[in-house]
């Protein structure tokens, strides 16, 4: 029965989008009767009609009419609606057959509570198993039937809903019945994770629309002339420029525009995307932008020379050749993030930074972390920059959060090596210590690319640096001889240091009422300054950072001829002298 309604089904299965594919096969095979379908599933999903034409329905519509539209009885159930039917027929039907040995209210048949609806579901189960209906039971919302807590912390409704549905899971009367039970939730971590990891339990996954599919949205809102662009615009070009964003908020960006009467640019896409997604991802994600590109990064030759050539081949489309991802060390105050936004206004391509994602709610870590990985899957290609990596994605062995971090560090590490996604989604981890980045990030397959960032050492160096910050600054200042100021008033500093003396530099020229910078208020300024005093921990991040080095060109000179056996040495001296614990 099982191979000849496959073979029915196969002309039709093959239209259907890949998720909904899966589910039908799953549910031909007759293996299961759980079903967890999550992700996208709060969109508009595309259904083909004739002509090749397609509309765009509700998941609830589309799982009851087009994925299963010949079944005798669809059943929807959620917390606020209660049970429904997806039509009245089949409600009136649902209603005299529980009324006929039941004496009860006919509205309790429908409650809302879980316990009661799930009651009397399961004895209209039992009812049509000898009569061969085939039985649908949509459970929207089912998070929080099942939530994702420590089963301690469960109420009395809950523990039996989670035992119902294991037992319904695992029931061959189901099976052999004809009756499937589909949970919707947006993030698998939401739900009761024995119910999520059960073998009995088939899981399928909706994705954010591609391209394809966001570009057939478009054509759909321009035959329903809901759709207003400039005439430079197609919607294929829009379809690309509208990555990481879902149907529903297309139609929402599409609707204001059409309201009010404004035609959708380049810019207005740019500025509602950021926004949208922003939104989307609850605060988890921050967009980079950037009005600078690499040409306004001083120093640090070999670094800008490796970006440009990755820029190049993103600009080439030859995504294959990129790194999975760039491991960026240096001392503080080196530039690390100004090099990855001046990256971003290089490359044309969308740099968001993590956010902190952690809660000291249970599950909450895991399913704000689902939804940023999702979203970052729909945004390809995107850069991801996270700052502090070190302290920020935490290791492998962590204790004292039930073991929260550790399974964070898993899912992150093996989603940032999956080369499924080389040259789609590159990683930028910004750290002073990495050192103490987990040598699982590292590797080559994750942040294969290690560059590092060290201080200006020469005269020339330190004039380039000047000249760069004045620009970027946009400081109107006297011609001053630069470089007599700078050997006279010799010491080490970093971008930042010099940057925090201009800033003074303008603070006194303002209050002395100049119109430019003079040379006297920089060489006061320049003669006030003092470095910050910290310098073991600078030369243990300096130290560290040319451990990492790949390439002996990104050594500053005075670190080339140091054998990596004696550079380890002082690296533990220094570690020693700080009171760090290896």
């Amino acid at each position: 029965m099982a191979e000849q309604l496959i073979l029915k089904s196969l002309p039709f299965i093959k239209i259907l989008p890949a998720w909904a594919q899966e589910l039908a096969y799953k549910y031909c095979s007759k293996t299961a009767n759980l079903y967890i379908v999550h992700g996208n599933i709060r969109d508009f999903l595309p259904h083909r009609m004739k002509d090749n034409e397609f509309n765009f329905v509700k998941i609830q519509d589309y799982i009851a009419e087009v994925l299963f539209g010949n079944r005798d009885i669809i059943v929807f159930y959620d917390r606020s609606s209660g049970v429904s039917f997806c039509t009245p027929e089949m409600k009136r039907g649902f209603l005299r057959e529980l009324s006929s040995s039941n004496g009860q209210n006919r509205e309790d048949f429908l409650s809302k509570d879980p316990v009661e609806a799930f009651h009397y579901l399961e004895k209209y189960f039992y009812k049509n198993v000898p009569r061969k209906r085939r039985i649908v039971l949509i459970v929207d919302y089912s998070e929080t039937i099942v939530p994702n807590t420590d089963i301690s912390r469960y109420t009395d409704e809950d523990r039996y809903c989670l035992v119902t549905l294991n037992r319904w899971a695992n029931d061959p009367i189901f099976t052999e019945g004809d009756i499937s039970i589909i949970l919707l939730t947006e993030n698998l971590a939401d739900l009761n994770i024995k119910l999520v990891r059960s073998p009995s339990t088939i899981k399928v996954n909706i994705p954010l629309p591609d391209e394809m599919v966001r570009e057939r949205f478009f054509n759909f809102l321009e035959r329903e002339e809901k759709l207003l662009l400039e005439h430079r615009l197609f919607p294929k070009e829009v379809a690309q420029l509208t990555s990481g964003l879902n149907l529903v908020n297309i139609y929402q960006l599409a609707a204001e525009s059409y309201q009010e009467d404004r035609r959708i640019t380049r810019e207005y896409l740019r500025l509602k995307k950021k926004e949208i997604i922003e939104t989307e991802a609850i605060g988890l994600l921050e967009f980079i932008e950037s009005e600078y590109d690499l040409s306004m990064v001083s120093g640090h030759d070999f670094v800008k020379k490796r970006f440009k050539s990755a820029a190049r081949a993103i600009k080439l489309g030859r995504l294959d050749v990129l790194p999975m991802g760039y491991l960026i060390a240096g001392a503080v105050g080196t530039g690390k993030s100004f090099m990855v936004s001046a990256f971003a206004g290089e490359i044309g391509i969308p740099i968001v930074k993590f956010q902190n994602f952690r809660s000291k709610w249970q599950g909450v870590t895991e399913a704000n972390l689902e939804k940023i990985l999702n979203i970052l899957k729909a945004m390809a290609p995107v850069g991801v920059m996270i700052d502090e990596a070190d302290a920020f994605l935490g290791n492998r062995n962590q204790e004292g959060d039930s073991g929260t971090s550790n399974r964070i560090f898993a899912q992150i590490a093996s989603f940032m090596g999956n080369t499924e996604y080389r040259g789609k989604i590159i990683w930028f981890l910004i750290t002073c210590r990495p050192d103490l980045l987990p040598i699982d990030l590292k590797r080559q397959g994750r942040a294969e690319e290690h560059l590092a960032l060290f201080y200006p050492e020469t005269i020339a160096e330190k004039e380039e640096l000047f000249q760069t910050l004045v620009r970027k600054l946009k400081l109107k200042i006297q011609k001053v001889n630069i470089i007599d100021l700078l050997r006279r008033y010799n010491f080490d500093f970093s971008g930042a240091d010099l940057e925090s003396v201009l800033i003074r530099a303008k603070l006194l020229a303002a209050m002395n009422n100049h119109v430019f910078i003079t040379k006297n208020d920089l060489e006061e300024t320049i003669r006030d300054f003092i470095p910050p005093a910290y310098p073991h921990d600078i030369e243990l991040q300096n130290l560290v950072a040319v451990l990492e080095c790949t390439s002996r060109e990104m050594v500053p000179k005075r670190f080339q001829n140091l054998e990596r056996g004696k550079l380890i040495s002082e690296i533990k001296q220094l570690k020693i002298l700080l009171a760090e614990r290896e």
